[in-house]
């Protein structure tokens, strides 16, 4: 398992262009990709629907969570794109 943690930069939050973006990218690997939020939340990064329904904020942070056989390779995809669709805003 390996981990990264954001901070959600864009004034809107999590909208529909990086959680489109986050979830387009996700699904191209095999492994299990979530993201922890708030106090014990967490949210499936391969569906825009659970990654919109997090409802989090600018400013704050999320964990971003891979496990399994392209973990690495993974987190470091995932988080790249969602970095960039946060901060074309």
């Amino acid at each position: 398992m390996v981990s990264k943690n954001i901070i959600v930069s864009s004034v809107l939050g999590i909208h529909l262009r990086p959680a489109g973006a986050m979830s387009e990218e996700a699904v191209k690997y095999d492994s299990s990709i979530n993201f922890e939020y708030g106090i014990g939340k967490t949210a499936n990064a391969k569906s825009v629907i659970s990654i919109l329904a997090s409802g989090v904020k600018c400013g704050e942070e999320i964990k971003l969570i891979c496990e399994g056989t392209d973990e690495e390779e993974a987190l470091e995809a995932v988080s790249s794109k969602f970095i960039q669709a946060l901060e074309d805003d």
